[in-house]
């Protein structure tokens, strides 16, 4: 007696609960002891009750508008109306599945009439037959195989539904990014602004200085020129502004013409997000959990392969009426019925269902390879968002210096071309400076928000593994066996 021989006259004395294939076991991935980089000044390791606001994690950078854009996501937005479908149809999956542990009832009235000719008279015989069936059918679940395909869609199901959650918290990170380069671009247009206004003084200087004949005339068209440049640059952030209005509208379920953001600051400070242990973070991402439970879906599904091998018996039954006249149709009479079974057993099949199992086991390893590297990823995604903070911070430090003894050099530079004891060049280069380290500061500030909601979202903006459906929820207990 062979082993799969074995394996089935073990199954048949133990029939309830039994099920071939293996049993899902969450494989080890590596997993850190602490992140590598440390976080910010100020910051620390959270605990179990400093975790981001599950809702509206938004709310830590104390933006009104920002607050009112957000939940326009949840309600309107068609990606994730999209996830959301493909979660309800994975939960019906489960029940189509789930049907086939049941058996099959159908009913099948009928009616026929004919005519027979007798070839000892010119006339016929015309009769009119009627029945009444009902049949039933069930294929028993003998080793599980239409239990594994029930455990395989439960898991999709749990899939499908961190996918919901891993759109949702994309698209509202996509948002907040976009919105906070929108009022970069504001704090640009406004740093353009008040630098045009000082460059239209520092004309009216040259111009004062030309007509007075102590300054040529190349300082006034090389002050205008600078006036021009800034003018022109000035107007092209406005490109910039109307694209990343467009993308939040689209984000938020809305044609761009629907939205209109009024021009508003940058925030200057930037919030302090508790950080997790790196054990906690394997819980905290949805595409994580959909990448586990993705494992899970394809482990039950080798099982599902090895049933093949077994007999397939299937139960069927019969029972009716079958007569004539229609009146006097029930009755023990004209009573029909029939019960049966069979089975089937593969003897040859050219490997196939060995083939159908080694595809089922690739399936499998290749998720499990695409599950750590999911948890790679996360961890990658936390560590650069630390340290882009960390550096971004040091730099914005830096660059406020910068920006003042630019400053003062810009003044300095004015006040002794005014005196006659500097060239109009210096000026220039002064201010050339100013502003391009003005600019610069600005793009730090805006990298550190867009940075600070690529941690949240690389610490999973507080959602947790709790908030995946449980099995029970998503169908009723199973029955263990026939």
């Amino acid at each position: 007696m062979n082993a799969r021989n074995a394996a089935a006259w073990l199954c048949l004395l133990t029939l309830p609960g039994c099920m071939v294939g293996p049993d899902y076991k969450h494989p080890p991935s590596e997993i850190p002891a602490a992140f590598k980089e440390p976080p910010p000044a100020g910051w620390k390791v959270a605990s179990p009750q400093d975790a981001l606001d599950r809702g509206a994690w938004w709310s830590i950078f104390h933006d009104p508008d920002l607050d009112r854009l957000e939940p326009q996501v949840e309600i309107t937005n068609q990606t994730l109306k999209q996830a959301e479908a493909n979660y309800r149809a994975a939960q019906a999956q489960i029940q189509a599945a789930r049907g086939a542990l049941f058996p099959s009832l159908s009913v099948s009235p009928a009616v026929s009439r004919s005519s027979n000719h007798s070839g000892f008279s010119n006339g016929s015989i015309t009769s009119t037959s009627y029945s009444l069936e009902a049949s039933a059918s069930w294929q028993i679940d003998l080793w599980g195989k239409i239990r594994r395909q029930v455990e395989s869609d439960v898991a999709a199901t749990q899939a499908s539904a961190a996918d919901v959650a891993n759109a949702r918290l994309s698209a509202q990170a996509s948002l907040a990014i976009d919105y906070f380069e929108l009022r970069g671009a504001d704090a640009l247009q406004a740093l353009l602004e008040d630098t045009v206004t000082q460059y239209r003084r520092a004309l009216q200087i040259t111009q004062n200085q030309y007509d007075a004949g102590t300054a040529a005339r190349s300082d006034v068209i090389t002050a205008q020129t600078q006036l021009l440049t800034t003018q022109a640059q000035l107007i092209n952030v406005g490109v910039a502004r109307a694209q990343y209005e467009h993308a939040i509208a689209v984000l938020s379920g809305h044609p761009p013409a629907e939205l209109t953001i009024a021009r508003g600051k940058l925030a200057s400070a930037v919030p302090q997000i508790p950080t997790v242990l790196p054990a906690t973070l394997l819980e905290r991402r949805p595409d994580i959990a959909a990448a586990e439970r993705a494992m899970a879906e394809e482990n039950a599904l080798i099982g599902v392969q090895i049933a093949a091998f077994y007999p397939a018996i299937d139960l069927t039954a019969l029972f009716g009426y079958a007569g004539n006249p229609l009146g006097s149709l029930i009755s023990a009479g004209n009573r029909v019925w029939s019960l049966g079974a069979s089975a089937s057993q593969a003897l040859f099949e050219g490997g196939t269902l060995t083939a159908d199992v080694a595809v089922a086991r690739a399936n499998y390893d290749a998720q499990v390879a695409a599950y750590r590297q999911t948890v790679l990823t996360a961890f990658q995604n936390v560590e650069d968002g630390l340290s882009d903070l960390r550096i971004l911070e040091q730099q914005a430090a830096a660059e406020d210096a910068a920006v003042k003894a630019a400053n003062q050099a810009v003044q300095i530079a004015l006040n002794e071309y005014q005196a006659g004891t500097q060239a109009y060049t210096t000026v220039v280069t002064a201010q050339a400076t100013a502003l391009a380290d003005a600019e610069t500061a600005l793009t730090v500030q805006m990298n550190r928000l867009v940075d600070s909601v690529a941690l949240v979202e690389a610490l999973g903006g507080g959602w947790s593994t709790t908030q995946l459906p449980d099995k029970n929820a998503l169908q009723p207990v199973l029955p263990a066996g026939p």
